[in-house]
Order: structure tokens, then sequence, then C-alpha cells
């Protein structure tokens, strides 16, 4: 028997006055919605081209929405084990 669970991450992008922002959020089916932000701006010396900014922005959000989601998992470890745990070793 399968106990598939189904979790999602939508990503929106924006982009105003050479900055692009990501925002990507996590569902879950029982936890609590994490969201990521990540910025990208374009450096005046360089040629515009949207897409990298979108995929640099989109990078540090996803790296963000990562990182927040091994707290919460630590923290949830420290809660049921009443131990400090590192995640990142």
């Amino acid at each position: 028997m399968t106990n598939e669970k189904n979790w999602s991450v939508s990503i929106v992008i924006d982009e105003h006055d050479g900055r692009t922002r990501a925002t990507a959020r996590l569902r879950a089916d029982d936890k609590a919605e994490l969201t990521g932000s990540g910025l990208a701006r374009l450096n005046p010396a360089d040629t515009d081209v949207p897409a990298i900014g979108d995929e640099l922005a989109t990078a540090r959000a996803l790296a963000d929405l990562a990182h927040q989601l091994i707290e919460a998992t630590a923290a949830d470890i420290e809660e049921v084990t009443k131990q400090p745990t590192d995640l990142y070793s």
C-alpha cells in the first residue's frame, strides 16, 4: 500500500526597474506554507537578458525555501527528541 503525499511549489516572478524578484511557496499536505524569496538585479554594464534574472531570482528563492525547510525539520526533530540537532553536517 502506497502512502502518497503531494507537495507543490509555485513560483511567482516579477520585474521592475532592472530588478527581478521571485517568490517560491511550498504547500504540503499537513504543513504550514513556507515562502522563500530571491532577488536579482541587472548590472548596468551587462546585456539585459530577462531569462537570466528570472533564473537567478528563482534559484535564490528556492535556496531560501530549502533553508527554511531544513530549519523547520530541525525544529520538529528537536521537539520529538528533546535533543539539539544539526542537519547541516
